[in-house]
C-alpha cells in the first residue's frame, strides 16, 4: 500500500485519465494543490520527527506500542494508533542514557544499558514487521512508507555509553545507529554541555570528543548539536566534514534558555548546510512558573536523590524515581506552554533561515508536548497551520523530512569507502 493518494488526488486522477489509458492527461501539479486540502497534504508529505524518546517506554509493562495508550503529556505520546491518526511516518528513535561518573565502571554500565536499549528498539520492529521497519539510510524512508509502514532509525542522545573507546561507535554503527549527540544535560569525557552551568570542562569539545566527530564522519553518521554548548556546537562545525544537525532544539531570541541556540548561531549552523528541528519542551519555550506546591514537591525529590544522580542511578533507582516524579505530576500538573509559542518558535527560525534548514523535532515521550500539542496525533495542525501562513507544499516537504534526508544523503556520500 503507497501512502499519501488522497481520495480527493484519486478523483481527479480518474477523471483526466481516459480508460484505454490510466497514465495519460496526469493533473498538473498547481490543479491538485488548488484542491488539497491541508489534512490531504498533510496524508501525502513523509512526515518523520527526530526525536522520538518513545524506546523508554518498550519495558514499561503497561506499554503497547500497537495499543491506543491514555495519553501523558511528555511520556506517553507515540504508539501506532496515534501515528497514523498523525500522519507521523517515524523518525529517529532514541537511545538516551542519562549522563553519570566518568570512571571504568560506570562507562561500562552505561555500555550495557545503551545496548540494551538498542536491542529494545530492534526486537519492536522484529515483533511488528508489518508495521514497522528498520531504516539505515535516507532512501530506506521513502521505500517504507511507500509499504505502508512506518520508519525506525536509530539515534543516541548523549555519547556517555562508549566511555573512552571510540571504537564502540563502530558497534552501534553496525546495530542501526545513524545519529549521534555527544553530550546530553551534563558535561561529559567529551563535550561540555548547554545546562551544565557550574563548569565548562574544556571550552567545546574534549580532544576525545573531536576524536568522536572525525570516527562518525568516517563511519557515516549524522551528528546532533542539541544538548550541546554553543561553544560545542561551533567546534562539531570546525572538524566535521558533514553538516551539523540539531534534532530537538529552539531559538533563544524568543525564551532565553542556554538549551536554544542564537540568531547568530542558527545562521552558522543554516550556512554550513545544517537544520535546526524545533523543540516543543515546554520549559524550553517558554517562561513556565510552577505552583508553590509543585515546586516544593520536585526540590525535595531533587534534594533526596542528589547524591545518587551524581554518582549515578541504578536501573531501580531510575524507576523509582521517574515512578514518583510522575506522582508529583499528577497531584501538581506542570504548567504548560501552548500550540501557539511552538509554532512561534518554529516560524521565526524559518523566517530567519528559511525552509531548507528547519524541521520538527518535538521531544515526543521525553518531555515535548503542549497545550494543543498533547501527542503526535496533533500534527496536521502544524502543516495547516504552515500552509495558513504562506508556506507551499514544497516547504513542508523539506520541514517534515526533506532537510533531515538531505543531511542523511550528505553524510553517507562523504562517509569512508
Amino acid at each position: 500500500m503507497i501512502k499519501h493518494l488522497t481520495l480527493g488526488a484519486s478523483i481527479l486522477a480518474l477523471a483526466a485519465c481516459s480508460p484505454s489509458d490510466p497514465k495519460s492527461d496526469p493533473v498538473p501539479a498547481a490543479e491538485q494543490a488548488a484542491v488539497a486540502t491541508p489534512a490531504e497534504i498533510h496524508e501525502r508529505l513523509i512526515v518523520l520527527d527526530s526525536h522520538l524518546d518513545t524506546p523508554a517506554n518498550f519495558s514499561k509493562p503497561d506499554f503497547d506500542i500497537m495499543a491506543d495508550n491514555p495519553s501523558k503529556l511528555g511520556q506517553v505520546q507515540v504508539d501506532l494508533p496515534k501515528m497514523k491518526r498523525g500522519g507521523l511516518d517515524g523518525g529517529f528513535w532514541v537511545i538516551f542514557t542519562p549522563q553519570g561518573p566518568l570512571d571504568a565502571a560506570s562507562y561500562e554500565a552505561a555500555k550495557n544499558a545503551a545496548l540494551h536499549r538498542s536491542d529494545e528498539i530492534i526486537q519492536m520492529v522484529e515483533s511488528h514487521p508489518d508495521n514497522f521497519e528498520l531504516a539505515y539510510t535516507a532512501d530506506d524512508a521513502a521505500r517504507i512508507v511507500g509499504d505502508g509502514k512506518r520508519v525506525v532509525y536509530q539515534s543516541i542522545e548523549n555519547s556517555y555509553p562508549l566511555g573512552t573507546d571510540i571504537s564502540m561507535l563502530q558497534t552501534f554503527y553496525d546495530k542501526g545507529v545513524r545519529l549521534i549527540g555527544p553530550v546530553h544535560f551534563r558535561d561529559n569525557q567529551f563535550a561540555d554541555s548547554s545546562t551544565d552551568l557550574e563548569a565548562n570542562d574544556y571550552g567545546g569539545l574534549s580532544p576525545l570528543g573531536e576524536e568522536l566527530i572525525r570516527e562518525a564522519n568516517r563511519l557515516g553518521m549524522m551528528i546532533d548539536g542539541s544538548h550541546a554548548a554553543d561553544s560545542t556546537v561551533e567546534d562539531i562545525m570546525a572538524i566535521s566534514t558533514t553538516p551539523i544537525f540539531l534534532s530537538h532544539t529552539g531559538v533563544r531570541a524568543l525564551y532565553d534558555h542556554p538549551r536554544n541556540v542564537t540568531d547568530e548561531l542558527l545562521k552558522k549552523v543554516a550556512d554550513d548546510g545544517g537544520v535546526i528541528q524545533i523543540n516543543a519542551y515546554g520549559s524550553y519555550i517558554d517562561d513556565l512558573e510552577p505552583t508553590p506546591e509543585r515546586k516544593a514537591a520536585i526540590e525535595a525529590i531533587q534534594e533526596e536523590y542528589a547524591e545518587a544522580m551524581k554518582e549515578g542511578l541504578t536501573d531501580e533507582q531510575m524507576a523509582e524515581f521517574r515512578e514518583r516524579y510522575e506522582a508529583i505530576d499528577a497531584e501538581f500538573p506542570p504548567p504548560m506552554s501552548t500550540f501557539d509559542v511552538f509554532m512561534d518558535q518554529m516560524l521565526y527560525a524559518l523566517k530567519l533561515v528559511g525552509p531548507d534548514h528547519v524541521g520538527m523535532g518535538a521531544d515526543w515521550d521525553g518531555g515535548g508536548g503542549v497545550e494543543g500539542m498533547e501527542d503526535v496525533s496533533f500534527l496536521p495542525k502544524v502543516t495547516a497551520r504552515l500552509l495558513e501562513e504562506g508556506y507551499t507544499e514544497e516547504d513542508l516537504e523539506k520541514i517534515w523530512s526533506g532537510n533531515m534526508l538531505r543531511v542523511m544523503r550528505e553524510v553517507e556520500a562523504a562517509k569512508e569507502q
